[in-house]
């Protein structure tokens, strides 16, 4: 028996992006046209305001431009994480979440460390306050899904001069390998600043349209593989009960196998 994705899919493919910088508005659009799905991580006290680049996205468009994507923390003030005491990272994180569930009406659960900084205690304070992950800056150009969601290190920078290989290399993972995950992060502003928002739309078009690859939020990827940590088999391997609120996928020789909500299946 393996492990697969929802729906029965064999790969992974997330985003990640920092910021909230009004270049999102255009990197929406192209995920949008090739059905790709990312999570954005805002700085809620910087919507709306004006910086050298241009400005940052206002809260009034924040419910419906990221519409269909999972909006996520990256702190009130982007502070350093390592140069706070832990009331006011505590203040940092937790502010955040409060204003983007108003902002969005959902449930936010997801992070990115500012500066890609952080530490045990940061780990710590975002569990407190209700993160499930956080994503840091710490590239491993491999496909593994992550022990920690709270030290959840990504494929790598969308500038990677290698980001065309690894898709590959992703694509061509073998079978045997169980839940292959490809995580590229990075800045909208990056795009305009290095007149490069054809390296996106190539990589999205190149990745798009593949039945066997799970599009999907940052989020929802840490949900599946957290409910499906918590199947319970029976001591001989043979049985296994679902005592999540979605359905865990499995592939036993040819046979693709769905464990639904409360349900037990045998092998």
């Amino acid at each position: 028996m393996q492990y697969l994705y929802s729906q029965g899919k064999r790969l992974a493919l997330t985003f990640s992006y920092d910021d909230g910088q009004i270049f999102d508005r255009r990197l929406v659009q192209i995920f949008r046209e090739y059905g790709m799905k990312a999570t954005f991580h805002l700085n809620s006290g910087k919507l709306g305001t004006e910086n050298f680049r241009g400005g940052f996205v206002t809260r009034d468009e924040i419910k419906m431009l990221y519409a269909g994507h999972e909006v996520a923390c990256h702190g009130v003030e982007h502070r350093n994480v390592g140069l706070l005491t832990r009331p006011q990272l505590l203040r940092e994180l937790e502010d955040d979440r409060l204003a983007l569930e108003e902002l969005t009406g959902s449930m936010v659960h997801g992070l990115s460390y500012a500066y890609g900084v952080y530490s045990q205690e940061a780990e710590e304070v975002a569990r407190c306050v209700g993160l499930k992950y956080s994503r840091t800056t710490n590239n491993t150009h491999s496909f593994f899904v992550p022990t920690n969601f709270l030290e959840w290190n990504p494929t790598c920078h969308h500038g990677d001069p290698l980001l065309m290989e690894l898709g590959q290399k992703f694509l061509d993972s073998p079978v045997y390998r169980e839940l292959p995950l490809m995580y590229v992060w990075g800045h909208s502003y990056e795009f305009d600043g290095n007149r490069n928002w054809g390296l996106i739309e190539e990589f999205c078009k190149f990745m798009s349209g593949r039945a066997e690859i799970w599009y999907c939020t940052n989020g929802e990827l840490c949900d599946y593989v957290t409910a499906m940590q918590r199947l319970e088999f029976s001591a001989d391997g043979k049985r296994v009960y679902n005592p999540s609120a979605q359905s865990i996928w499995m592939q036993q020789d040819e046979k693709i196998l769905e464990c639904k909500p409360g349900e037990a299946i045998s092998f």
